[in-house]
């Protein structure tokens, strides 16, 4: 897979985080999926150095760190936020899977800035806190214990966010050297070295060459190799063949001549 350029994060709130190591476990989550602005409502403890030396290489986000004195503050310029919340409503809200709650951020995302509100530790969030948010997150879980761990519920929503600014696609460093397609020419010599290297450890004693071959070539097409690959496993078998001359072991049985164009 190649590198791509995910769409724009949605703001990530905490509202009085109680314990550093939830902190520091957000702000790594946060890095894990490109979330670069997080904005927290009176952190009960906050010391970036701290932080920083739970979540290594997080410098960059705590940079962007906000803090709010109350969560009505933190989302004033916000559009659209969804609150993380596993509290029973009695009055009707928009309550939304952390899947659909994902794509609906990033859908509003483009009118301005969204956010994604997660509570304390103990309590969540307070029912007037929850009424500022436009809609309700919640992580579907066994009903019998329905709360999350708060870096795990952030972690649950940042991943569902991530798959929906990446189109779910795995996204990851393209290779340092890209190869094309291997060519029917590379995969013909494949197969004849390796044919050739079968029949020097004597491997078709007991088995049809024309079966075993026509299955091998059904491997190597399945595994839609690149040039590079493809002289790879070539290199393999024709290592064989050079392996039993060095050692002095006269081949089993030589094998068909290459044609050559393959010599």
């Amino acid at each position: 897979m190649t590198s791509l350029k995910p769409l724009a994060a949605p703001l990530l709130i905490l509202v009085e985080p109680q314990d550093i190591v939830n902190i520091a476990s957000a702000v790594r989550i946060a890095k894990n999926f490109a979330i670069d602005r997080i904005r927290l409502v009176r952190p009960r403890v906050y010391d970036a150095y701290r932080i920083e030396g739970i979540a290594h290489n997080t410098a960059d986000v705590l940079e962007r760190v906000e803090l709010f004195d109350d969560l009505a503050s933190a989302l004033d310029d916000c559009v659209f936020s969804v609150a993380l919340t596993a509290r029973e409503r009695a009055a009707k809200r928009l309550t939304l899977a952390p899947w659909d709650a994902a794509r609906e951020l990033l859908e509003r995302g483009a009118e301005g800035s969204v956010a994604m509100v997660a509570g304390r530790e103990d309590k969540g969030l307070t029912n007037a806190e929850l009424d500022l948010c436009h809609g309700l997150a919640v992580i579907p879980t066994d009903p019998t214990y329905r709360s999350l761990n708060l870096a795990q519920a952030v972690a649950i929503m940042s991943y569902e966010v991530w798959r929906a600014r990446t189109g779910g696609r795995v996204v990851r460093k393209p290779p340092r050297r890209s190869a094309g397609p291997a060519s029917a020419a590379q995969l013909n010599w494949l197969f004849s070295d390796w044919e050739r290297a079968l029949w020097a450890i004597d491997f078709f004693k007991t088995r049809q060459p024309d079966s075993v071959m026509r299955s091998f070539r059904e491997v190597v097409y399945r595994a839609a190799m690149d040039g590079r690959e493809a002289a790879l496993v070539r290199a393999m078998g024709i290592e064989v063949r050079r392996f039993l001359d060095r050692a002095g072991v006269p081949p089993a049985h030589d094998g068909p001549t290459p044609p050559k164009s393959e010599r």
